[in-house]
């Protein structure tokens, strides 16, 4: 069972709100973290289990009795994707139920649970369709061309992931959540448009289109972002956000979003995210190679070997953790940096952020080794911090990126 972790009062003078509320968010955060802790050391142990035990083996034998004469190389990939594929969705179930469960608590979910039901079932639906044709393709590429299996895999991911980063907006987001394209009905709203949109000229990020999403509907957090290219580059901000934010504060978080853009970040984030993929592609190549024996495999194209590449791209990916962070926390600071020289002060992106942290119940200042492991964004103290710096700078250009 999970222990939820008490409020605690000030042991140094009368409780203010600001106090409790950083318990609070601290509280959250250590019971989130604890729960996707366990989540992924579960999954660790069950990937070396199946790998190691002969458990992978028996699996694969029992699918080709199942499957009978329709046992072929690719109905079996599919049949054996399929089985792991709701395995592991059937472990993770408890953790995402508490995981649902922690947001109430917290006030942080609105969705009802037969809406929550539906959007585990798309996600699962999605997950379903397109591991099974990564991995039909991946087995395919195994049995064709067993030597350079894995950079071939490694150009297909990447293609789909440039692919998917434009179509995204347009295809996925909208089987989860409502959008609405601000047509500048209310001054309001005219104003935030014409605000958005000269900033998207100056930044030479033509924008197709501003949208509030309706992500109130299900959460009371709330966001803000660029998304897409080219045709698909459009504006979504968050209803909650909308509510809560005045314009210029919104006009400051939308700067950071386009200073990801001026900097290029999309290009050099994929960029990075390739290279550590073709790594853990070799990798896996090399530790099928050197397995395949060893665990009684007929082949590297054997199904049975799918546990070892899942294990060795989970290990891969923790251990790079901390330098895909440390290089996304950078592009974060650049991005903080343009927001401040577009808008021409820090404050009103220190004001959003604040109001961010305070409706996300985000931990402001956590553990050092928690942020350098773990966090993809600076902590919101360290950015206040900077904001700060950047002040006391202007003028004389000592800031550095």
């Amino acid at each position: 069972m999970l222990n939820f972790v008490p409020i605690e009062s000030s042991a140094t003078g009368p409780e203010t709100s600001g106090d409790r509320d950083a318990e609070r968010a601290r509280a959250y955060a250590r019971v989130k973290f604890r729960l996707g802790l366990f989540s992924a050391g579960l999954d660790l142990a069950i990937l070396i289990w199946l790998a190691f035990s002969g458990a992978s083996l028996v699996l694969s034998h029992e699918l080709q009795i199942v499957l009978g004469r329709h046992n072929g190389p690719g109905w079996l990939v599919m049949g054996y994707a399929v089985v792991l594929i709701l395995g592991f969705t059937v472990i993770g179930l408890p953790f995402a139920i508490s995981g649902k469960v922690i947001e109430r608590r917290y006030q942080l979910d609105r969705q009802s649970w037969a809406g929550w039901l539906g959007d585990e079932l798309k996600s699962l639906g999605l997950e379903l369709l397109l591991g099974v044709a990564a991995l039909e393709l991946i087995y395919a590429l195994l049995r064709g061309s067993p030597g350079y299996w894995w950079l071939w895999s490694w150009a297909a991911f990447v293609g789909f992931t440039v692919v998917m980063a434009q179509l995204a907006p347009v295809l996925l987001l909208p089987l989860f959540f409502k959008f609405r394209r601000l047509t500048g009905d209310t001054p309001e709203e005219s104003e935030l448009i014409a605000r958005l949109t000269r900033l998207g000229e100056r930044a030479h990020a033509p924008i197709h289109g501003v949208f509030e999403w309706k992500l109130g509907e299900k959460s009371a957090k709330a966001n803000a972002a660029l998304t897409g290219w080219g045709a698909t580059r459009r504006v979504i901000v968050s209803d909650t956000l909308l509510q809560s934010s005045t314009p210029v504060e919104i006009e400051a978080v939308f700067a950071h979003e386009l200073g990801h853009h001026a900097h290029r970040h999309i290009p050099k984030g994929i960029g990075l995210q390739s290279a550590l993929w073709l790594l853990g592609f070799w990798l896996s190549a090399q530790a099928l190679q050197i397995l395949t024996p060893r665990l009684h495999l007929q082949g590297v194209s054997d199904i049975a070997g799918l546990p070892v590449l899942a294990l060795v791209a989970m290990v891969t990916g923790l251990i790079f953790m901390p330098l895909s962070n440390a290089f996304s926390r950078r592009m974060e600071r650049q991005a903080d940096d343009y927001a401040f020289s577009t808008i021409g002060t820090a404050g009103p992106l220190v004001s959003g952020l604040t109001k961010l942290a305070q409706r996300n119940l985000a931990e402001v200042s956590p553990p050092r080794w928690k942020e350098v492991l773990f966090y993809s964004h600076p902590s919101i103290a360290r950015r206040i911090e900077r904001a700060k710096h950047w002040e006391r700078a202007q003028g004389q250009g000592k800031l550095q990126a």
